[in-house]
């Protein structure tokens, strides 16, 4: 992933609010017949099998038994979101979509069968939301890595209590607490109300959601499926 701090460029912020508002964009139970024929036009027959292989993941998962009878808990969902997706082929933008920098849609991700670090983190991102944890629990961190030496995209959570966010990484298949994730540094991070930048010895920076070029295409994308 290439995407520069640059990309953060205030664009229409209310449309943005409306299509982030929109009825469930990103979501595996908005998928449509004529969107899953659409991506099977495009990436081929094993679409449709990949796409409902997620809708009965968010199914079986939501419906999982817990100690408290009502499925599992925010903290249990993590693990099994992250397995669902970092099984998918890690590849570039490149080899993928033809391009140096692509974030695509969950639907897409899975239609294409294959993942570049901001795929894997949006689709977990949008896929613990459909399963009920609060977008205030969840941001897409933007960060330098000791590992690459490209930027890299990972998920974080947030527990309640203020104890250290836990980070879900296509590169790294355990859940650590971002204290024990010191090859990461956060540049910014982001979610659907904002965007932060975080500084040293000072509050975040806070932008709108809009801010963030390469987020708004994608709420747009996911804007464009609900309509197939």
């Amino acid at each position: 992933m290439t995407v520069r701090v640059a990309g953060l460029v205030l664009t229409g912020l209310m449309a943005l609010a409306a299509i982030a508002g929109a009825a469930e964009p990103g979501f595996s139970r908005s998928l449509t017949p004529g969107l899953i024929a659409h991506y099977e036009r495009l990436f081929g027959s094993g679409v449709g099998g990949r796409l409902r292989g997620w809708q009965e993941f968010v199914r079986r998962t939501d419906g999982a038994p817990a100690a408290d009878a009502k499925g599992l808990g925010e903290a249990q969902m993590l693990a099994p979101v992250n397995k669902f997706f970092n099984r998918l082929r890690s590849m570039t933008d490149q080899d993928l979509w033809g391009v140096e920098d692509y974030w695509a849609t969950p639907a897409e991700t899975l239609s294409i069968n294959g993942a570049d670090c901001e795929d894997y983190a949006i689709a977990k991102y949008f896929t613990l939301k459909e399963l009920g944890v609060p977008v205030a629990r969840l941001r897409l961190v933007y960060a330098t890595t000791w590992l690459s030496k490209n930027a890299h995209l990972v998920l974080a959570y947030y527990p309640a209590g203020g104890a250290d966010p836990l980070i879900l990484d296509n590169v790294e298949e355990r859940i650590k607490p971002a204290g024990d994730r010191p090859d990461l540094t956060p540049v910014f991070t982001f979610n659907d109300d904002d965007v932060q930048m975080p500084q040293k010895n000072a509050p975040a920076v806070r932008f709108g959601p809009g801010s963030n070029r390469k987020w708004a295409s994608v709420l747009a994308k996911l804007q464009r499926e609900l309509e197939y």
